[in-house]
């Protein structure tokens, strides 16, 4: 379940840089941006407090930095295997960090949303974009 939850956290922010990428042209994925806002939804959602959302602000910041730096570097490979485990083992460590910011009654609650989020995005991408 926590790999999961964290698996979804990695969707989640690809989706967002892909589309972040797909917008206004030469619009670059800025991290700084990507975090606070994605914090921001957290604090609200999962009711943190100040020094939780610093906390978990600084955790995605590091996340998207390393994320971004991990795509340019194997932005040529042919072969994602490479890429692929990185991700994973950095999405693992995310989620360690993450479980340790917040309450057992929160993770619980971040999980439920990250599961909501990825099946919202299933639905999405199967019913072609329109109702």
């Amino acid at each position: 379940m926590k790999r999961l939850a964290f698996l979804l956290v990695v969707v989640l922010v690809g989706t967002t840089m892909a589309m972040a990428q797909n917008r206004g042209g030469q619009r670059q994925f800025d991290p700084e941006e990507m975090a606070k806002r994605q914090t921001e939804q957290f604090k609200t959602d999962l009711e943190l407090n100040d020094t939780q959302a610093e906390k978990m602000e600084k955790v995605l910041l590091a996340s998207y930095k390393e994320m971004g730096t991990m795509r340019q570097e194997m932005s040529g490979e042919e072969d994602r295997t490479k890429m692929r485990e990185k991700m994973t083992a950095m999405r693992e460590d995310q989620q360690k960090e993450i479980k340790k910011i917040l309450t057992e009654e929160q993770f619980a609650k971040y999980e439920k949303l990250m599961e909501e989020r990825r099946a919202n995005r299933r639905r999405g991408a199967a019913g072609g974009g329109g109702q």
